[in-house]
């Protein structure tokens, strides 16, 4: 069973907190796939980790870009794992596949979101019953992760 978190965002936005659950990730020897709601969603954060920071950028490719079974890092709306992630992030409500091949998988979504609220609700849900280990954690005022469930 992987073990699913479940990130809601309150001071930052995904742009700002996703590249840095992706270089943590990255830095443990794992292979990410970020799963989009949309191919816009996809393709701006496929441009936005080229340039998030002035002196880094996260190496990675799009689903539709050739060879992704070599990315570190790959962009998505699907549910297949073609880079053999260890870790697989889910953001916009994206609806999730089995998690079984998967050590962890993090739900990020935007508190002031009323629609990513209840399908992170329908989600929390679902992870339970299906027997993954689950946590939630909240963002504080300082944009830190707080554990509350």
């Amino acid at each position: 069973m992987a073990e699913v978190l479940f990130y809601h965002l309150t001071e930052s936005t995904l742009e700002e907190a996703l590249p840095g659950l992706l270089e943590r990730s990255v830095d443990r020897g794992w292979r990410a796939v970020v799963q989009t709601g949309t191919e816009e969603r996809r393709d701006a954060l496929d441009q936005h980790l080229w340039t998030f920071r002035d002196d880094s950028f996260l190496a990675h490719a799009t689903d539709r870009e050739a060879y992704p079974a070599e990315q570190p890092i790959l962009l998505t709306t699907g549910q297949e794992n073609r880079n053999q992630a260890q870790i697989r992030f889910l953001v916009d409500g994206a609806a999730p596949a089995d998690l079984g091949g998967y050590e962890r998988a993090v739900f990020l979504f935007d508190g002031h979101d009323t629609a990513q609220l209840e399908a992170a609700r329908s989600h929390w849900k679902t992870m339970k019953d299906a027997g993954h280990t689950v946590t939630y954690w909240q963002q504080t005022s300082d944009r830190r992760w707080e554990r509350k469930a």
